[in-house]
């Protein structure tokens, strides 16, 4: 999982940028609507008895949705740190495979599986050996499902002071959201979108903003400042002690050839 792009840094990145967040992105990530399930099975694409690749599974978080459908999932994750966590979390999933790959080599056998998921993921792919990848391991028929929480960007109020803190402080925030228009090159898709929304103390919030990985932790410049513009964005918009994060789940799903 390689990113051509001329930060070095980001080279390296994306294999273990997460390992410091695991229990940030554990405890304070959005989750994603039950309303996918029941839009890929009104479509024809999803059954109980379809196997799933979810690739860049981190922790859990969409292999569970479709394990909580019935479905066989393979969590293909490169950061050990995530993928134990994953496999701590979805222990009592009794068809739940987690497996040490990436989406350039999945481990997985040839048209082996019915869907490809990604999570929050696509964007660190490389996208030329991925699509190859996922040719190889998926059945004829099969698709690809790529899911995005998507913060709620121009929203007057929390959701745009938000995302300028955010283009504030994160390091590498706008060549990561750059890679997101690589799927147009990836595949012909359509999209589905879905309201989704957190209801958080400031504990919560601090916790969902450190478990991105463009956002310093401690021992990284600018970390007290920002630490303080946190507080002051959650105090200029909380009532009663909560503020509301809102976002777009967007759905791209298809085939792909």
């Amino acid at each position: 999982m390689i990113l051509k792009m001329n930060n070095k840094n980001f080279f390296m990145d994306p294999k273990i940028r997460f390992s410091s967040r695991v229990e940030n992105y554990v405890k304070y990530r959005p989750r994603y609507p039950s309303a996918i399930i029941e839009f890929l099975t009104s479509k024809s694409i999803l059954s109980k008895d379809s196997i799933i690749a979810d690739i860049g599974s981190g922790t859990g978080i969409l292999s569970q949705l479709f394990l909580e459908n019935g479905n066989k999932v393979y969590g293909i994750e490169p950061n050990n740190e995530m993928r134990e966590a994953a496999e701590a979390i979805l222990k009592s999933y009794k068809k739940f495979i987690s497996i040490d790959g990436s989406a350039e080599n999945t481990r997985l056998k040839d048209n082996s599986v019915d869907l490809i998921t990604a999570g929050q993921a696509f964007h660190w792919f490389d996208v030329s050996k991925a699509k190859k990848e996922f040719i190889r391991i998926l059945k004829s028929s099969g698709y690809a499902i790529l899911i995005w929480n998507l913060r709620k960007k121009t929203n007057p109020g929390l959701q745009m002071d938000y995302e300028q803190f955010v283009l504030k402080y994160g390091k590498d925030y706008k060549e990561i959201m750059k890679q997101e228009k690589n799927i147009d090159l990836f595949f012909k898709y359509k999209r589905k979108v879905f309201y989704n929304s957190q209801l958080v103390d400031f504990d919560s919030f601090l916790g969902r903003v450190l478990s991105s990985s463009y956002i310093p932790l401690a021992h990284e410049p600018n970390f007290d400042e920002m630490m303080e513009e946190v507080k002051e964005l959650f105090e200029r918009y909380q009532e009663e002690g909560l503020i509301k994060l809102e976002y777009d789940t967007v759905v791209c799903y298809g085939q792909i050839s």
